[in-house]
């Protein structure tokens, strides 16, 4: 059976979300938005390719800073209404130089950072 970009349930604004996944540790890394394109240009690709909201553009994961995210899975959650991508992930995940993006905590009331910025050799 085919898979067609157009079965997913995507929002108003044609946007599904995508929770990126350390294909080899099963840590979360991030989560950003996909379009229907986003979705076909990953699954031709194997880059994985997100929705920038702010930019109204494409965004290659990796495409500036050569973190990028190849594609080893594409998951469909039972509702359709969000995808979960298994990555190999070269350097840190997050715009803040983490490894994910899930980097702060609350633990007791308090919100803590429990992941360091990598260092530059990443």
């Amino acid at each position: 059976m085919d898979f067609d970009p157009a079965t997913l349930k995507y929002d108003a604004n044609g946007l599904i979300p995508a929770i990126a996944q350390d294909a080899t540790s099963g840590e979360v890394l991030m989560m950003a938005w996909m379009n229907g394109e986003a979705v076909a240009r990953t699954l031709a690709t194997g880059r994985v390719t997100y929705w920038s909201r702010s930019r109204q553009a494409f965004w290659i994961k990796g495409e500036t800073s050569g973190h990028v995210q190849n594609l080893v899975d594409f998951r469909v959650d039972c509702d359709r209404d969000c995808l979960l991508v298994t990555v190999n992930q070269v350097g840190p995940a997050c715009h803040t130089n983490r490894r994910s993006c899930f980097y702060k905590a609350v633990r007791n009331g308090d919100e803590i950072e429990i992941m360091a910025p990598m260092d530059s050799a990443g």
